[in-house]
């Protein structure tokens, strides 16, 4: 009897090894901020509940993300249309949703990457006002509007608050500066952290500032976003791009990855983004909730 027991007992234990070797891992890469930890956290609750094993790797910079996926290190990472183009591919001519997309796609299949069904959102750069600004200057919609009151109030010198890598790129604010033919200079640009660009437009301490379309703290500073009139910013549309190599080996992905990425658009994601910014939640437990509230079969 203990020897049944026993034969019994490995069988079940082997089978338990077999089940679990029989589930394919996945894994995925998150860049070091809010959106990019949320989408690797849902994206791997959701794939566990299709058979999948996660493995999530956060706290990235773009750069070693990228390289970490296109070396095999890492399956999947959700990507944004305009870093793809002008970080990794270089492109600099101005092109639209779809023609991003579209090139992305083909510039990046030659590195064995594979752009899947694209998300509804994109999180690219905007200027803002405080509401205090905001109410002041109700005129104020444009980044175009926003220059002809800066150049007609030159001498009260109304700062703008710019993150550091923007202020210093050259396709940041040199490129907004020749486009808009604004007047920007050290006297009247402060460059700090991105989040203490927040912090300052909800204290009132500058006129403007620059940031992402997607933020939780817009909603929650009331922070009010200007129309980029004469099309500065690139289009930064979100997808999940995954190796051509994994893709092959696990063809259902594409097609389980869709509806979830489509569940993403502009204000869900400032909502997502807000719970952890804002109200202090961990991504795990907002990524477990969204996935409780948007049932995928």
């Amino acid at each position: 009897m203990k020897r049944l027991t026993l034969l019994l007992g490995c069988a079940l234990l082997f089978a338990g090894f077999a089940q679990a070797a029989e589930k394919p891992l996945i894994r995925i890469g998150a860049r070091v901020f809010t959106e990019q930890t949320l989408l690797a956290e849902i994206t791997s609750q959701y794939l566990r509940t299709k058979g999948y094993d996660t493995q999530v790797t956060g706290g990235l910079g773009s750069n070693l993300a990228r390289s970490a996926q296109e070396s095999g290190q890492l399956d999947l990472l959700w990507e944004y249309t305009g870093v793809s183009l002008v970080a990794y591919n270089h492109v600099t001519e101005k092109l639209d949703s779809a023609q991003s997309f579209a090139k992305v796609k083909e510039l990046d299949a030659q590195k064995g990457l594979v752009w899947l069904s694209p998300s509804k959102f994109s999180n690219t750069y905007a200027l803002a006002l405080p509401d205090t600004t905001a109410k002041a200057y109700p005129q104020i919609n444009t980044i175009s509007e926003l220059n002809t009151v800066m150049q007609a109030e030159a001498k009260t010198n109304h700062l703008v608050a710019l993150d550091t890598e923007f202020a210093n790129r050259s396709d940041g604010m040199a490129g907004m500066v020749e486009l808009y033919g604004m007047n920007l200079t050290r006297k009247n640009t402060r460059q700090m952290d991105a989040g203490l660009v927040y912090t300052a437009l909800r204290n009132g301490q500058v006129f403007a500032g620059l940031v992402y379309t997607t933020d939780g703290r817009l909603n929650a500073f009331k922070l009010k976003l200007l129309e980029d009139d004469k099309h500065y910013f690139p289009d930064y549309t979100a997808a999940p791009v995954v190796r051509q190599v994994y893709l092959d080996a696990h063809p259902k992905l594409a097609e389980e990855l869709k509806p979830l990425a489509e569940l993403f658009d502009d204000a869900t994601m400032r909502a997502l983004n807000a719970r952890v910014d804002v109200d202090h939640e961990s991504p795990s437990s907002v990524a477990a909730d969204f996935l409780r509230q948007h049932p995928l079969n």
